[in-house]
């Protein structure tokens, strides 16, 4: 087997947001994947596993690596690529191929400065064991259990984006084969998507097309996913398949109408779908390929090679809602695979009872992964509004027994004749798993719930996510359905709807219905924005506990009204303190707890493994003592976990089918994980769990959750505002135990709630602590949620008085009741209020003062603004003078004069009121404008005075401060509440002055003229009933208030006076006068804690555009109180080391509730504009550690936790931690505060956690600066914390890009934890005149690590300097130049017409009938797959220098990259003590650099390129090539390929150019367009610089021979015995030494000699001395890189990062300072070549004339043409009366053709219309088609039979007509070897004559028409040709017993010549 251990990788520059990267692996086209890590230095220690079979590593096997960020919500997913050839493993499979700081590239396939680190080897079973601890963790992947082919549906989905983004479509046809009809006129039909293609039209039963089409989609991933391809398949099947590619794949066809009909032939095609940054996988085959011996039928969605009939009972729904006071008309109609089907329609009913079935017809496996349920409101037949949805994805609902395997498929796979039998399953699975055959799609009977409305918004999903985010339902519950569905493989009913008989579901539908009770405490609410109106917290299941919803009773479902204050900082919070409100809703369901307690059994180990996984992960040192205890207790942990029993289904009554086939699939799973950790060895220990836990999470989902989630809603002014989702089952109680309760039962949470899709701003609306339970009530009664708190309820209500001729009473109330809520709604007396039942009074009404809606929403402020509008109008006279009401706020609501505004108790007043002038006003501060009715208030002001203008106004302002009192602001706020010294109320107190709407205050105002005050009255609960009281309070307190309400308002009408006007509005609800009581849960014992949070650096926050943060800083929330770090300068990794530390936290809770689970601590990294606006960047949260007693306290060790965006993107890491330490006696003592130093007025870190540091040394290798545009005299300055350095400006920038000096040196003290390493910044400052310095570009190294070295190291050799500079070989150069580069002579022609360049590059493609040449081992070359840089070996080409980008320190988005510095760094330790002995230098100081710039000559080959992005309306283009280097640009518009996606260009382009002046090779394709302007198809550049530098001597890739003439010849500037000696030198070695007989040679310490390369002395032609073949044999040792054809991909600005085709070239560099090079290769396409078929058709005989219309004779004649050939169609002539089936021709038939032999096709250049501006290429392969006729004279001709011959790959005729057999057109006979028929081709047979079978379709199948007619054939050809590909003729398995043999022959006799310019005589 291949194992790739992945070890980590470098992002260089970081993305910001942090990327969440994993790598993708291909090997063979399987896939592998890593698992998504975080951050920009990653570290996965992953090993991924390919098994080899019975099919070894060759020396072309190669591995691509794929580094990508899927975390990434926008189009940007793709990071670098790189390919690695495993060669190394060939020659020696012990070793371990080890890939360091492997650079990868990017989307122009340039080499980037993104890393990644790998290790390949090659193990046999034989010595699998021996790995031992290689690596025992094998940080490994997710994806280890996600070998196999991924279908959608797989439960796993990939994290796409919700937005859109740039995919490619690509569908290619191949050819068709065993097409069933005669005489057909076969065409494809394409749809992509809604998007129509056909190819052309071809003639007979195996056309070959060849033809591709492309579309491209702009669109959200999941959406378009869901289209299809007709050939039919789901575009999202296609994109999770490997490489995103089904490869060469032969699809069975079949009529969509007739389904039954079978398979009526079969299509091979390509399909892929590419994203971004997705690479294609490059097909080197030939379009008409013979290597379909091992073909595999691949089935689409509609050949229903195995039919299965879905039934879905549909029986009835229930709660149907969509609008109040309406009526629904519901139809359900459910969709799948893009077919739906509806039920009837029930007019006006919210329970719609449909009893119908409605059947599918689909086919296993299916191609789709989810059924669609829509309920549609369908008023008179109009379906407009959707009122609810629901979605049941197939893997949850049927099985293929794989899950116990650790993959998921969607189907069961049934027994498919056409497909080859399954493997046996893996010998590590046991019996029991091996005995699982899984189960078909069942579900039901069960509710499935639907939800309607308001989305949730997008969030990026966590891992294991079941539900992609495009199949969400709504937030709103809209109601549920009733069905069941039942799967069968044979059809019941040949009707798609039909009617059930309402006795059906009469016992289903009434289930037993029991009670629920829900009860919620809300702790804390905190981290809100400021709400100005009150607001309140409603909590509901399905419909109950929805106010809304008047059709249920009234429960205690919100809580009180509440204001939100502010906490001092920038958030704000609900001051509930020591009173939490709770709820209780009641509701009835039917009794699922056997499911739930199944659920949350495995909930409870899928999490508990989970927590182990973890804990395993954060041990990143395989070494760490504490891994292998944490491993053993993993496993004794999942042993223990996996025997609970699940609860049995088999005997439940109430299970349905999918309970037991489920609870069967999850205990044999249970049983699996079970064993396999008691036999798991310590190795892979992360690879192994995550594959358990990916088995789990494939169970893990229910999908007969008939409960619907529990929604808590916050609501403001009675709309809702942000909400939070519970899931039922994780709160559920169950009396069995707590291992079958939900995990959050009765403990306590933290939710964050959210805002519905589109709502909402930029922060998050709340964080909500609750304490909830769920269950049926009669296991309530010994219900204690909290430790500590008393459950008390009251029954409130408010009484109301105005101020009426200066009396209070209720005279002057107008429109507003007596008594109301808080709100001022109408509410019950408290004479009419009455206990509920179960309940009684204790004691009277009290007046209970509502202090915390009193509180002064300033009071946790330091000082407020206060202002007054002072207003004026005109009177009529035209002057100003005071208004009505002279003074208001800013939205004109009256107020208090500013003279009359006192100054509140506890602040004082720095500034007397001014007039405010800093806005739009004139220069008295007055603004002006026109009031408008009704409310007398301009719409705009005016800062300018006007005569039509009526009024004005000016703003007065002053400051307030508070006092800085003894009390701190919360001991402020708990003292106004009372809470811990309450004073007890009278009932002549506790009045509350002001209007509803606006602020109430204790004390009265002089203008008040409205009070109100609140009477309480508790209520306790009557002797125990066996259930938890509070789920008593059913209904409400009032009773037969009807009467007394409409008293009540005929009462209000007649009121005399209207004082009151506008202080109430009554509401809709308001008749029905719901009272219900409120529940509280009170502390009295406060808690109080210290929090300690050490913050040491944030880390991986740079994304491409953003280098550093701006002044960051940290903001630390916990609960309601926060505080700040200090600020920092701008940085990358900005480094605090700060302790922040909150003391005296009040908490109520019992500190063993909090220790279970405490508050979150929420951690902002904020950062500061210039102008000193703050901006939140991202925030983390987790659990403080807690500390009860402090005797046992530890200090937590620093621990990095990710940084998150709002949508939950990944935006780096802080390391930090943090603790909650109660105060206890021992604290107070001793405090913990005095360990924490104190130093420049900020608490530090405490020593024992701060890192330690090192001195190290940091060379700097600096080249130069490249592509920095508009730069005078830029330098270069390198930081590293506070140690910097800067080299000398670069004078003569635009000459020399280069530095003058070479190295720069650093010594710094850094921790030795990498973890805490600083990074190392480099800026580019720019020297302007008069001095002035501006920094022009930067960059960033985020880890050093990579360039960490041992100076000591005896085999470290510096990099080395090119020698590029004339030398004293030059004139022995020219001496080989006059010697050897002489003219050719003939025999050289004929030697060149044999082989050329061409069949080298066939030779390379493994094309096994390319041309046969018996040396071509000697001319060979590589062709790479993808771009030279990104093959491993030659690591980016950056092994001199490596390249850095550099990006503009504030952001630009339209070119964030400015420019690029090369250089490389080496860190290694450094002695302190100046005495030790210093460390040697790394890098050497170079005097020949005055060598650059340096001339070049630059040959550029242009071969081919593949699968071009359609530019054409035609789906083709016309492609040329234009190449730029600098300011030079080749090419020619006129010399382009017309009409084609595959061109062969076949040029060399020759330029001069200054390196590095001018480095970038820009290689553009151009479509030509004759009238518009032409389209720029793609571009890929190439760094010469790179290239030069190389030590692999990419320059001129080196030839497998030295030819000094021939076809050839060495092309390079330098012998090998001089690339010897210069590549000894580089590599620090002593000069090669040669024997005086150059067949010996001394080097690098070893004899070589050249009789070990040659045993025997070569026979080719134009060979080298043997000095030149030996050096050239050492130098293929090397690792240099060859003569080669590298593929590079095109992309254009238009869709960046997708693939638009590929071009295949190379380029050689020849520096002109070492003279001349050779001469240029000849690249020029072949020409096809003019061939010439002659058939004779003898006789025929035997022709069955069974098909005639006439009585027993026919008039027989034959027609023949060649395959794409068709215009040139001929017959004979016609033989008459034929009785026997005997007919006599001698007619010959001749036929032309263009044929390649290269590709071994035949070529046709024709235009498709008159009007075409050019011809368009066709190739088709070289078959001869002949037919048989019976000539009608009154009707159309009749067909009887069809013959044909592939001309390369002919059946051996046979001497007579009987023995004519259909075997003998077998090609892939079931016969053995030695009796399968013989074939031959006719290229080298030349002539041939015979009998040949022929056939024809009758009823569905084919008939052999006996012995065909007997065809003569002769070939002669002057050269034999090499062989056509094989064809496969496809048996239809369905058919083949069913044919019969009636033979007839054909005599052919052919001659196949090739022309060569004079005419071939008579045959």
């Amino acid at each position: 087997m291949l194992r790739l251990v992945v070890d980590s990788a470098t992002i260089n520059p970081p993305l910001s947001p942090p990327p969440r990267p994993c790598v993708t692996a291909y090997f063979r086209d399987i896939k592998r994947r890593t698992h998504e890590a975080e951050g920009n230095n990653p570290i996965w220690n992953e090993t991924l596993i390919w098994y080899l079979s019975d099919c070894p590593l060759q020396n072309d096997s190669f591995l691509q690596i794929i580094l990508r960020d899927v975390g990434a919500a926008k189009k940007d997913r793709f990071i670098g690529l790189a390919t690695i050839l495993l060669q190394p493993l060939v020659k020696k499979p012990s070793e371990v191929l080890s890939l360091k700081d492997l650079n990868l590239l990017n989307h122009l396939m340039q080499s980037t400065d993104c890393t990644v680190t790998l290790h390949v080897t090659l193990a046999r079973k034989q010595y699998a064991s021996k790995l031992g601890d290689y690596d025992l963790l094998g940080l490994s992947a997710q994806e280890m259990a996600r070998r196999k082919l991924m279908v959608p549906g797989s439960g796993m989905p990939m994290a796409l984006s919700s937005k859109p983004q740039h995919f490619q479509v690509r569908v290619k046809v191949f050819e068709a084969r065993q097409l069933m009809g005669n005489n057909i006129k076969p065409m494809v039909n394409v749809v992509i998507g809604g998007y129509q293609y056909n190819t052309r039209i071809k003639m007979g039963n195996n056309p070959f097309f060849n033809e591709i089409f492309f579309q491209n989609f702009y669109e959200v991933p999941a959406k378009l996913f869901d289209e299809t391809i007709l050939i039919q398949t789901d575009i999202g099947f296609i994109y999770y398949s490997p490489g995103h590619t089904l490869m060469r794949k032969w699809l069975g066809l079949c009529q969509p109408n007739e389904p039954n009909s079978g398979v009526r032939g079969y299509l091979k095609v390509t399909i892929c779908v590419l994203g971004v940054g997705d690479q294609v996988l490059v097909d080197q085959e030939m379009p008409y390929g013979a290597d379909d011996t091992t073909t595999e039928i691949f089935k689409s969605s509609v050949v229903p090679t195995n039919v299965a009939y879905l039934q879905f009972f549909i029986y009835c729904a229930e709660d149907l809602h969509l609008k109040k006071q309406h009526l629904v008309s519901p139809v359900l109609e459910v969709e799948l695979i893009g077919e739906k089907l509806k039920t009837n329609v029930l007019t006006e009913t919210e329970n719609p009872i449909w009893n119908q079935i409605l059947t599918f017809q689909i086919q296993l496996p299916c191609l789709s992964s989810y059924i669609k349920f829509r309920v549609l409101d369908c008023p008179k037949n109009s379906c407009q509004d959707e009122i609810g949805t629901v979605s049941l994805f197939l893997n949850q609902i049927s099985s293929t027994g794989a899950e116990i395997e650790g993959k998921q498929s969607p189907w069961p796979l049934l027994p498919v004749p056409l497909l080859p039998p399954p493997p046996p399953p893996p010998p590590s699975l046991s019996l029991l798993a091996g005995m699982y055959s899984g189960f078909l799609p069942c579900f039901g009977p069960s509710f499935l719930t639907l939800r309607g409305g308001k989305k949730a918004p997008f969030r990026i999903q966590e891992e294991n996510t079941n539900i992609p985010d495009s199949l969400k339902d709504g937030l709103t519950y809209r109601g549920r359905v009733f069905l069941e569905l039942s799967t069968h493989v044979t059809s019941h009913q040949d009707l798609k709807r039909k009617d059930l008989s309402s006795e059906v579901t009469s016992i289903e539908r009434h289930r037993h219905r029991q009670k629920y009770g829900l009860c919620v405490i809300f702790l804390s609410c905190t981290m809100m924005p400021n709400f100005k109106d009150l607001i309140q917290f409603e909590v509901s299941i399905g419909h109950y506990g929805n106010k809304m919803d008047l059709n249920y009773k009234p429960c205690v479902s919100t809580t009180q009204y509440s204001p939100v204050i502010y906490d001092g900082n920038i958030y704000h919070y609900v001051p509930w303190y020591n009173t939490k409100p709770v709820v209780a809703v009641i509701s009835q369901w039917e009794d699922v707890s056997f499911r739930m307690n199944c659920l949350n059994l495995l909930h409870f180990t899928r999490d508990r493994l989970k927590a182990n996984l973890d804990t395993l992960k954060s041990i990143r040192n395989p070494r760490d003592p504490a891994l292998l205890p944490q491993w053993e207790k993993l496993l004794r942990e999942l042993v223990e976990d996996c025997k609970h029993p699940l609860p049995c289904m088999a005997h439940q009554p109430r299970a349905t089918e999918l309970d037991k086939k489920r609870w069967q699939l999850r205990s044999r799973l249970l049983q699996e994980l079970s064993q396999k950790a008691k036999e798991v060895k310590p190795r892979n220990m992360v690879a192994t769990v995550e594959d358990w836990l990916y088995r789990l999470n494939a169970v893990l989902p229910e999908p007969q959750m008939s409960l619907p989630d529990v929604m808590i809603w916050l609501t403001s002014k009675e709309q809702r505002v942000a909400y939070a989702q519970v899931p039922t089952h994780s709160i559920l109680f169950s009396p069995t135990g707590a291992l079958h309760s939900g995990r959050f039962c009765g403990k306590t949470q933290t939710l964050i709630l959210q805002y519905p899709e589109g709502e909402g701003q930029d922060m998050l609306p709340a964080h909500l602590r609750v304490c909830m339970w769920f269950g049926n009530i009669s296991d309530s009664k010994n219900l204690q949620l909290l430790r500590e708190g008393e459950v008390v309820v009251y029954a409130e209500t408010y009484e109301n008085q105005a101020k009426y001729k200066d009396q209070w009473g209720q005279q002057g109330l107008y429109h507003c009741p007596n008594f109301s809520d808080v709100m001022g709604h109408k509410a019950l007396p408290k004479e009419d209020f009455q206990a509920p039942q179960g309940w009684h009074w204790q004691g009277q009404w009290t007046v209970e003062p509502q202090r915390r809606l009193l509180l002064d929403v300033d009071i946790n402020k330091s000082q407020v603004l206060e202002e007054v509008y002072e207003n004026q109008c005109r009177d009529t006279t035209g002057a100003w003078v005071p208004a009505a009401i002279p003074n208001t706020d800013m939205n004109g609501e009256p107020v208090e004069a500013r003279e009359n505004v006192q100054c509140p108790r506890g602040w004082h007043v720095k500034e007397s009121w001014i007039v405010e002038l800093n806005h739009a006003v004139d220069s008295e501060g007055w603004e002006y404008g026109v009031a408008i009715e009704p409310s007398g208030q301009p719409r705009v002001w005016n800062s300018v005075e006007k005569t039509y203008y009526s009024c004005r106004r000016r703003r007065w302002v002053r400051v307030r401060c508070r006092n800085h009192g003894k009390l701190s602001l919360e001991e402020e706020t708990l003292s106004f509440l009372q809470l811990h010294h309450p004073m007890p109320a009278k009932d002549e107190e506790g009045w509350e002055y002001g209007t509803f709407g606006s602020k109430f205050h204790l004390n009265p105002q002089p203008q008040s003229q409205f009070r109100r005050r609140c009477w309480h009255r508790r209520m306790v609960p009557n002797k125990d009933k066996g259930i938890a009281p509070i789920f008593l309070l059913e209904g409400s307190l009032g009773m037969d208030l009807k009467e007394k309400s409409r008293k009540e308002e005929m009462r209000l009408t007649q009121a005399p006076d209207k004082t009151i006007r506008s202080s109430w509005r009554p509401a809709q609800e308001d008749i029905q006068l719901h009272a219900l009581p409120f529940i509280y849960c009170i502390f009295n014992k406060p808690h109080y804690y210290q929090l300690f949070c050490y913050i040491y650096q944030a880390r991986n926050l740079m994304s491409n555009q953003i280098q550093t943060f701006q002044v960051p800083f940290i903001r630390l929330v916990f609960l309601n109180h926060s505080q700040c770090t200090q600020t920092l300068k701008s940085s990358a990794a900005p480094t605090w080391a700060q302790t922040l530390i909150f003391q005296h936290l009040l908490l109520y809770e019992n500190p063993e509730d909090t220790k279970a689970s405490p508050p979150l601590v929420v951690l902002e990294l904020w950062q500061q504009n210039a102008q000193g606006k703050e901006s939140l960047w991202a925030r983390s949260m987790w659990s403080p550690v807690v500390w009860l007693d402090v005797q046992k306290r530890t200090l937590p060790p620093l621990r990095w936790h990710p940084l998150v965006k709002l949508l939950g993107e990944k935006e780096g890491e802080i390391l930090v931690s943090c603790e909650l330490i109660l105060e206890t006696e021992s604290v107070k003592e001793r405090p913990p505060i005095l360990s924490v130093p104190w130093k420049n007025g900020v608490y530090t870190l405490p020593k024992s956690i701060q890192p330690t540091l090192k001195k190290m040394a940091v060379e700097i290798l600096v080249w130069g600066l490249r592509n920095m545009k508009q730069v005078h005299s830029p330098q270069l300055l390198v930081e590293c914390w506070e140690e910097s350095l800067q080299t000398e400006p670069i004078k003569d920038f635009q000459t020399n890009p280069n530095f003058k000096q070479s190295v720069l040196f650093l010594t710094l003290f850094i921790p030795t934890e990498e973890a805490y390493a600083p990074p190392l910044t480099l800026k580019v400052v720019d020297n302007q005149d008069f001095g002035q310095q501006t920094v022009v570009g930067q960059a960033n190294i985020h880890s050093l690590q990579p360039y960490f070295c041992d100076p000591w190291a005896e085999d470290y050799v510096p990099p080395q300097l090119p020698m590029l500079s004339v030398n004293k070989y030059q004139k022995l150069l020219d001496y080989f130049y006059e010697k050897f580069w002489i003219s050719p002579s003939k025999a050289q022609d004929q030697y060149q017409h044999e082989v050329d360049w061409w069949s080298k590059l066939f030779w390379a493609t493994g094309d096994a009938k390319a041309l046969q040449y018996k040396y071509k081992d000697y001319h060979t070359l590589k062709v790479y797959d993808c771009e030279l840089e990104a093959v491993p070996a030659f690591e980016g080409l950056q092994d001199f220098c490596q390249t850095f980008r550099l990006y503009q320190e504030e952001p630009k988005l339209d070119s964030p990259v400015v420019g690029e510095f090369k250089g490389l760094f080496r860190v290694y330790p450094f002695p302190e003590d100046p005495k030790a002995p210093k460390p040697p230098r790394q890098f050497l100081v170079w005097r020949n650099k005055e060598d650059f710039p340096q001339e070049c000559l630059v040959r550029v080959y242009v071969v081919r390129a593949i699968n071009l992005q359609p530019q054409d309306s035609n789906g083709l283009c016309d492609p040329y090539v234009i190449l730029k280097l600098g300011q030079t640009t080749m090419g020619n518009r006129d010399k382009y390929c017309p009409n084609t996606l595959n061109p062969i260009f076949g040029i060399m382009f020759e330029l001069s150019c200054t390196i590095p002046l001018e480095k970038d090779l820009e290689i553009q394709l151009y479509d030509f367009d004759l009238f518009s302007p032409d389209e720029k198809i793609g571009t890929t550049i190439i760094d010469l610089e790179n290239r030069l530098l190389s030590g692999f001597g990419a320059r001129c890739g080196l030839s497998k021979s030295y030819c000094y003439a021939g076809p050839f010849r060495w092309r390079d500037q330098m012998t090998p015995s001089f690339l010897l000696e210069r590549h000894a030198k580089q590599k620090g070695l002593p000069p090669p030494l040669f024997s005086p007989e150059e067949d010996t040679v001394f080097y690098n310490g070893k004899k070589f000699k050249l009789q070990s390369f040659e045993p025997k002395p070569p026979p080719v032609r134009y060979l080298g001395p043997k000095k030149e073949r030996l050096a050239l044999y050492l130098l293929h040792t090397q690792g240099l890189v060859p003569e080669h054809v590298e593929t590079r991909t095109l992309y254009s600005n238009s869709q960046p990062g997708i693939d638009q085709g590929k071009v295949q070239m190379w380029v050689d560099i020849f520096p002109k300072k070492l003279g001349p090079p050779g001469p240029p290769v000849n690249i020029r396409p072949r020409k096809p070549k003019r061939y010439e078929l002659r058939c004779i058709v003898w006789k025929t005989a035997q022709v069955d004339l069974r098909r005639s219309l006439t009585t027993g004779m026919s008039d027989i004649y034959v027609k023949g043409w060649l395959a794409g050939l068709e215009k040139d169609m001929q017959k004979t002539d016609i033989h008459y009366y034929s009785l026997t089936g005997e007919s006599n021709f001698n007619w010959r038939f001749i036929f032309t053709m263009d044929y390649l032999a290269a590709e071994r096709v035949c070529v046709q250049s024709q235009k498709d219309y008159i009007w075409s501006l050019d011809p368009t290429v066709m190739k088709f392969p070289a078959r001869l088609i002949i037919q048989i006729w019976d000539n009608n004279i009154f009707s159309t001709d009749d067909f009887l039979g069809v013959l044909e011959l592939d001309l390369f790959d002919m059946p051996l005729p046979t001497r007579h007509a009987n023995l004519c057999s259909i075997r003998m057109m077998e090609t892939n006979s079931k016969w053995p070897y030695f009796l399968q028929y013989k074939h031959f081709s006719l290229f080298k047979k030349k002539t041939i004559t015979g009998w040949w079978p022929a056939q024809v379709l009758d009823g569905g199948t084919w008939h052999m028409s006996t012995p065909q007619h007997l065809v003569h054939i002769t070939v002669t050809c002057d050269n034999p040709l090499p062989r056509f590909l094989e064809t496969l003729p496809l048996q239809n398995h369905h058919r083949c017993n069913h044919i019969y043999y009636s033979t007839y022959a054909v005599q052919l006799y052919l001659l196949c010549t090739e022309l060569l310019g004079h005419e071939l005589g008579q045959t």
